[in-house]
């Protein structure tokens, strides 16, 4: 049990280090997707991409804050969905020049594919 453990801890820290390797990536005044980043490493963990970058140990140097979900929806924050830490992630992408509407991004825009 102990062995299975740590495996998996191990993996769970390699794709996170894949994710915040890709997220690096993003320019500032560009966003890009959960699923942009599953497409990336070729896989459809969504959730589990997410789960990473609520965990993100390296903000600001991961900006984990310029991932959104597929439909240009802010999605989430710090591991919230409203609030403080949402209302703190519009304002980090305003900063950087992103124009945001009802909690929505333009993709088409705005979206930085890897």
């Amino acid at each position: 049990l102990i062995t299975a453990l740590l495996e998996y801890n191990w993996i769970s820290k390699m794709l996170a280090d894949k994710i915040y390797h890709l997220c690096r990536q993003i320019p500032k005044g560009k966003v890009s997707t959960y699923k942009e980043i599953g497409k990336a490493l070729n896989i459809k963990a969504y959730q589990a991409i997410g789960q990473a970058l609520r965990k993100n140990p390296y903000a600001p140097d991961v900006p984990c804050h310029r991932v959104v979900s597929s439909t240009g929806h802010l999605h989430g924050f710090k591991g919230k969905r409203k609030g403080k830490a949402l209302k703190e992630k519009k304002l980090l992408l305003e900063q950087e020049g992103i124009h945001i509407e009802k909690n929505k991004i333009n993709l088409k825009k705005y979206i930085h594919t890897f």
